[in-house]
C-alpha cells in the first residue's frame, strides 16, 4: 500500500477476525514505533506485546471501554517512565504519540486494523505485564484483521472540513 493510502485507510477497528498476525508483520509494526522521532532521541517508551488469548482477555479489563482488546490478535502496551516533571511528561506523551501513529500507519499498510484504549487500572496492568514500579502503562494498541470489512481508503471521512481546521498565517 502507498503511504497516503495507509493514512487514508486507517480507522479504529473494534472487531477482529480470529486469526493470528504473522510474527514478521507484528515485528514490522513494532519497529515502526521504535524508529519514531523522539525529542533529543530520548525514546522514553517500552512496548509490551501480548498475543495469548487469556492474557488479552485480562488486559481488556484495565479500562472500562477496552473490551475490544480481548478479541484482538495482539495488543501492544505502551509503557512510559513516571516523572514528577511536567515537561518530561509532556515530551514523553508527544514522543509516544509519534510512535503510536507510526505503528498505526505501519499496521494499515499491512492491512491490519488497529484500535486504542486507555489504561485505568495500573495495578492490574502492572501485574499482567510485569513492568517496573517506576513506569506506567500509558495506552494500549490492539491489532488484528478487521472482521467487518478490509481496510481501504475512506473517501468521505467523518472529519471537520479542511478549511475549518487549516488556518494560514493567522487564525
Amino acid at each position: 500500500m502507498e503511504t497516503w493510502d495507509a493514512i487514508t485507510s486507517r480507522r479504529d477497528v473494534r472487531s477482529f477476525e480470529e486469526r493470528p498476525l504473522p510474527s514478521d508483520q507484528l515485528d514490522r509494526i513494532l519497529e515502526a514505533g521504535r524508529r519514531a522521532p523522539s525529542s533529543r532521541n530520548w525514546q522514553p517508551w517500552d512496548f509490551v506485546v501480548v498475543t495469548e488469548r487469556d492474557q488479552l482477555t485480562e488486559l481488556a479489563k484495565v479500562w472500562r471501554g477496552g473490551g475490544h482488546v480481548a478479541g484482538s490478535a495482539a495488543t501492544i502496551a505502551l509503557i512510559l517512565p513516571d516523572s514528577d516533571s511536567a515537561r518530561e511528561r509532556e515530551l514523553a506523551h508527544y514522543d509516544l504519540g509519534q510512535a503510536t501513529m507510526a505503528m498505526l500507519i505501519a499496521a494499515a499498510d499491512l492491512g491490519i486494523g488497529s484500535g486504542h484504549s486507555a489504561v485505568g487500572d495500573q495495578a492490574r496492568a502492572r501485574s499482567l505485564l510485569g513492568f517496573p514500579e517506576d513506569r506506567y502503562a500509558a495506552f494500549l494498541i490492539d491489532l488484528g484483521y478487521p472482521a467487518d470489512r478490509p481496510l481501504k481508503p475512506i473517501q468521505k471521512p467523518d472529519r471537520r472540513p479542511f478549511d475549518e481546521v487549516v488556518h494560514r498565517g493567522r487564525w
